[in-house]
């Protein structure tokens, strides 16, 4: 008798533990990024701080590698609620930030961390946020500078690339390219890796977390830093799945977005650029240092094109310049 009212208990225990913890609403968040990538466990981590201080109410369910929706029509994917949130480049979707990217132009960053302080302060400063009217945006962040990489060819000078086909990951690089007789080929970094392999691309440009996460190192032999551009990244959800939370769910998503979680992400990012540098001289990579020389030939390359993104928006009436000489006072005060 006594067993049997302690396994009803016991049973009834479990029950209403269940019912405790069963989430009130399950968010499907989509990334590129492999689910055994330290990004992907950044974000786990941010999504286990999620539902631990919403006291299990809030669930982020994790869709890694291209999974629920492909890397280029992510953000899309959350406008019209295929996905609740994500983390992807506002560059995967042509023309429509024009002004985020400007934090992408060349020699903007040098460091995620510091791209990152320049994006949020621009994104909570109201420069660029109204790019981002049709969704719910968490915070913005930036990784480090993208450099060249290439599997047969050093590319020291800008004439080096002449006649090479590229992966750009920006349209500035791409405009770069063209200018200098490169042939850019446009793709999501998750296709890079085959697209060496199959020889459709003789190099790529890209920062060091992606030559490391997406196992480029293991396919390339030369790396030229020439500090090319950032990318910009958003971490957003769906604006009617944010409007429709109770008030105490939204201030815990509110709590855990901002300049705090930005500079969060960016810090995995950073950390990977430097395990990839020396994951890369291990296996006997090349890493290619810019001489004074080189710096020299790049350095009206590199400003030709920051003026050439700018007046193109300009033309359009878009205030790029206004948002770029606020974007270089903020890089003085965001560190290095």
């Amino acid at each position: 008798m006594k067993i049997k009212n302690l396994v009803a208990m016991g049973g009834a225990l479990a029950a209403l533990s269940m019912n405790v913890l069963a989430a009130d609403v399950t968010l499907r968040f989509a990334h590129p990024w492999p689910a055994n990538s330290s990004i992907h466990q950044g974000f786990a981590e941010w999504g286990k701080m999620i539902n631990e201080d919403s006291q299990g109410r809030i669930e982020i369910e994790l869709y890694p590698s291209q999974t629920l929706v492909k890397a280029g029509n992510s953000y899309e994917a959350v406008v019209n609620n295929i996905a609740d949130m994500t983390a992807t480049v506002q560059g995967y979707t042509a023309n429509r930030f024009p002004l985020s990217q400007i934090v992408e132009l060349p020699g903007m960053v040098n460091t995620g961390s510091q791209g990152s302080c320049i994006l949020q302060k621009l994104y909570d400063e109201g420069e660029v946020s109204s790019e981002y009217d049709d969704s719910h945006v968490l915070f913005v962040y930036t990784n480090g500078p993208g450099q060249l990489h290439s599997r047969d060819k050093a590319l020291v000078y800008p004439e080096d690339l002449k006649g090479m086909r590229i992966r750009r990951p920006t349209v500035a690089v791409g405009t770069l390219l063209e200018n200098l007789g490169a042939q850019p080929v446009g793709m999501p970094a998750p296709e890079i890796y085959q697209s060496l392999q199959r020889d459709v691309i003789d190099g790529v440009a890209i920062s060091w977390d992606g030559t490391k996460v997406f196992r480029l190192n293991e396919l390339i032999n030369y790396h030229t830093q020439v500090n090319l551009y950032s990318l910009a990244f958003v971490v957003t959800m769906n604006k009617n799945v944010y409007n429709g939370l109770p008030e105490d769910l939204k201030a815990v998503l509110d709590k855990y977005s901002g300049a705090k979680w930005s500079q969060y992400m960016t810090a995995i990012f950073d950390n990977l650029d430097k395990e990839s540098m020396k994951e890369a001289v291990e296996m006997g990579d090349k890493l290619i240092p810019l001489s004074d020389d080189a710096r020299k030939a790049w350095e009206p390359v590199l400003g030709e094109i920051t003026d050439q993104y700018i007046n193109d928006l300009e033309a359009k009436n878009i205030p790029a310049r206004k948002v770029y000489e606020r974007a270089v006072e903020l890089k003085k005060v965001c560190g290095v």
